[in-house]
């Protein structure tokens, strides 16, 4: 893991509004959603052990953040409503995150609809 990523002075995890807010030092400030951190989770069983081996991740839109634990000084364990706590967001990855967030939510939202999957787990897609 590098340091060049810089480290986050405050997290704060709004429950309401299913965001985690993180806070760096030079007064940057970025929400990412329970279900944007969730189906970007760096976890084996998100993103397999592999190139090709990745698992889409459909109808997380109501997780939720249950718990928020330090990883040394390098990282952050969450623990999700639906039980998933495999992931270690590091500083590095949780940045990466922040910055190229649109991006990475069209791309996985591009990946739902060309696997005719949905974020709400209560749709289900019926062919005919």
């Amino acid at each position: 893991m590098g340091n060049s990523a810089p480290v986050p002075v405050d997290i704060k995890l709004h429950q309401n509004s299913k965001m985690l807010e993180l806070v760096y030092s030079d007064d940057e400030q970025y929400q990412l959603s329970c279900e944007f951190l969730r189906v970007l989770s760096p976890s084996a069983e998100v993103r397999g052990h592999g190139e090709g081996q990745e698992k889409l991740q459909a109808g997380k839109i109501n997780v939720s953040i249950k718990s928020i634990v330090p990883v040394g000084n390098y990282a952050i364990q969450l623990t999700f409503s639906d039980g998933h706590d495999s992931g270690i967001y590091s500083w590095e990855y949780l940045y990466e995150l922040c910055l190229n967030k649109e991006a990475c939510w069209n791309d996985y939202l591009q990946q739902l609809h060309n696997a005719g999957e949905h974020r709400d787990p209560d749709i289900q897609v019926v062919s005919l």
